[in-house]
């Protein structure tokens, strides 16, 4: 799950982002009526078929629904076949002892990494027993030491909540609480091209200034863009690549799974 990746010197970085996966310690568990491990199986199949030279994944939070050490430990036997580097950060359904126990020994949860001419750094945006996110001060200084420190390098930042309205009037109020304290760090540093996040259930793609913002499926139930009230929409699981090019140029788009089908149950209020 941690194998270094060695990049020729003019190949752009190829980053996969694997999100809100919602595991079970059970392999029969369901989200909303969608068996998760299935979904996130069928999802790393297609990576598997569409992206042979991968040299980071990102896995954006909520990786577990029930928060236990089983389901960290079925994410990473699920993602292994990925064989390459890979890292973690948590998100609102997260616990992060147990993901911190499942990580025991391994370098899943170090928040930077360096590929190409490229810096990515992670935060963890989750309130312990909260649904919204919050970067505290010590995310703060962590994002504003690692831009600081490599202005010679394009960065992308990542986390899990939305720092912006995505336009679903249910979701817009359990993005990150302090959006302005993310962004007086993020508008100090022209080096950075992009923040990428989960936590929506779907594609989202803006450009604020000279920063592109960018949210993903999940690799299990959708949520329907431009929603009043919670609602599951039919589309497809699937993940999000990023080609990170020498120069500071993003590529990026979003594939999805077929032959998925399921009944959505609402019995289950949120998620």
């Amino acid at each position: 799950m941690s194998r270094p990746s060695s990049l020729a010197p003019d190949r752009p970085v190829l980053l996969v982002q694997l999100s809100d996966s919602h595991l079970f310690a059970e392999e029969d568990g369901k989200l909303l009526g969608m068996n998760t491990h299935d979904s996130l199986a069928k999802v790393v199949d297609r990576v598997q078929a569409e992206q042979p030279e991968i040299d980071l994944i990102l896995a954006t939070g909520d990786l577990s629904q029930d928060g236990s050490v089983a389901s960290y430990q079925r994410f990473g036997q699920l993602t292994a076949a990925l064989d390459t580097l890979t890292r973690w950060f948590p998100g609102n359904h997260d616990e992060l002892p147990a993901m911190r126990e499942a990580c025991n020994g391994s370098d899943l949860l170090q928040p930077v990494v360096d590929l190409g001419n490229w810096r990515i750094t992670l935060l963890d945006s989750s309130i312990p027993g909260a649904v919204p996110g919050y970067l505290a001060d010590d995310q703060l200084e962590l994002l504003e030491k690692a831009l600081s420190e490599a202005p010679e390098r394009h960065h992308l930042v990542c986390f899990h909540h939305h720092p912006v309205p995505i336009g679903c009037r249910w979701m817009d109020p359990i993005g990150i609480r302090n959006p302005d304290s993310l962004f007086a760090v993020l508008d100090r540093y022209p080096q950075v091209k992009a923040v990428l996040w989960g936590h929506v259930h779907q594609e989202f793609d803006q450009q604020r200034g000279n920063v592109r913002l960018l949210a993903s499926p999940s690799t299990c139930v959708q949520f329907a863009p431009g929603s009043e009230e919670f609602q599951v929409d039919t589309t497809a699981p699937g993940y999000r690549w990023l080609r990170l090019h020498n120069d500071g140029k993003l590529e990026t788009g979003v594939s999805r799974v077929t032959g998925i089908h399921f009944e959505v149950d609402y019995s289950i209020k949120g998620y």
